[in-house]
């Protein structure tokens, strides 16, 4: 009796593909890869910048291993800018193991607000325009992906977040955000588009490179942003570009409201003038 040799199984290596490794989320300190080899630059310095930034109004607290985590570094050298900082005065540790920033803070961006022109120039103008209409005003720069908050009045909560100068949000859905992308030279613009990740706060949020592309030629036709309820729900505002003496957006400023409170055609009838008069008095400070 003769026996049928067995034949193999079918390999299943070919079918199905081995798991490919997870893409390690970029952190804070990765961003500093691309200033190796660099002998002029002071990582050290940087990563005190970092763990600096890394603290937040959720997050004003937080220990080594915390900090380690949201930044990207490791415990050790974490551990040596805080100690770094605590001895300044910039930081410190109540029970010993749950760091925050301290007062002393507040002297870094008190010497921004009061050397930069526009800061110092723009808050009174604000103030006068809140308590003329009383409205709530701010102007703010580009910083990457997002527009930070150089001055600021307000005069009712209107948003969940509290908004205060050296705030930031996203450009793309914000009308501040989207007069200072307008404005932008061509080849800075697509770049931003090739690497912003478009979230949907809300429902009304573009989420498209292309709608938004749209969204920001008729900014530029205009020469304003309105944008409803992007960011947040019952949120609108409009913003005007502030130029430079050479013709350049350096900044821009904005009404922000209830949206059931203001609709967008009082936006654009009452308040577009009003606005577009302090840009051009801001200006004024920067000739």
């Amino acid at each position: 009796m003769s026996l049928t040799p067995r034949q193999p199984l079918p390999s299943t290596a070919s079918q199905t593909p081995a798991p490919s490794a997870p893409v390690p989320k970029p952190t804070p300190a990765s961003s500093l890869d691309i200033y190796t080899g660099d002998p002029n630059f002071m990582t050290s310095l940087a990563r005190g910048l970092i763990v600096i930034q890394a603290f937040t109004q959720q997050t004003p607290q937080m220990t080594i291993s915390q900090l380690s985590v949201k930044t990207g570094l490791s415990r050790a050298a974490v551990r040596r800018c805080l100690y770094t900082l605590t001895k300044l005065g910039f930081a410190g540790a109540e029970d010993g193991s749950r760091y925050s920033l301290r007062p002393r803070m507040l002297s870094l961006s008190h010497t921004y607000t009061t050397s930069n022109t526009l800061s110092s120039a723009a808050q009174p103008i604000l103030e006068r325009m809140s308590a003329a209409l009383r409205e709530s005003f701010s102007v703010a720069t580009l910083d990457g992906e997002d527009i930070v908050y150089i001055a600021r009045t307000q005069v009712t909560r209107l948003m969940a977040v509290d908004l205060h100068i050296g705030s930031r949000l996203p450009a793309y859905c914000t009308s501040m955000g989207r007069v200072l992308l307008a404005y932008l030279p061509v080849e800075q613009l697509e770049q931003y588009l090739s690497k912003v990740n478009l979230i949907p706060h809300t429902t009304r949020t573009i989420t498209s490179a292309e709608k938004l592309r749209l969204a920001l030629r008729n900014v530029r036709r205009n020469g304003y942003a309105l944008c409803d309820q992007e960011y947040e729900v019952g949120l609108r505002s409009l913003a005007v570009p502030v130029y430079s003496i050479s013709g350049r957006v350096v900044a821009t400023i904005n009404l922000s409201g209830n949206a059931p409170r203001l609709s967008v055609l009082e936006m654009q009838s009452r308040y577009l003038t009003h606005l577009r008069n302090a840009a051009n008095e801001l200006s004024g400070f920067l000739h």
